[in-house]
């Protein structure tokens, strides 16, 4: 009886002092609007090329799927993407910012994607 009253207490501790898991951050579209001023002025133009830091298509993500939004931005933001405006802008961005463009941009599809 000592026994599990021992395990339960030191179960009990150790759920406590373990840190709690990260909530997963939702995107909201409706809050990208105002957080996505710096992506149209290249996403949002078809055939859109940039010269800076050199002749690049900037690809069009209207449509994109939310998980491959997301996971660009982290990248450029973590440096392992090498863009650097992207890397600029990814690293102003919080996983919230990041998470809302990812669903504005995930529910476009390429007919309505104007921006």
């Amino acid at each position: 009886m000592k026994t599990s009253l021992a395990l339960l207490v030191l179960a009990a501790f150790a759920a406590s002092a373990t840190p709690a898991a990260a909530a997963e951050v939702v995107g909201n579209p409706k809050a990208a609007p105002a957080k996505i001023e710096m992506c149209i002025g290249c996403h949002g133009i078809p055939h859109y090329k940039t010269a800076f830091p050199e002749v690049y298509q900037a690809p069009m993500i209207g449509g994109q799927s939310a998980k491959y939004i997301e996971s660009a931005l982290k990248s450029y933001r973590k440096g392992d993407r090498k863009h650097p405006s992207m890397v600029g802008i990814a690293k102003s961005l919080s996983d919230q910012d990041i998470a809302d463009v990812a669903a504005y941009y995930a529910q476009q599809t390429p007919a309505t994607a104007k921006r």
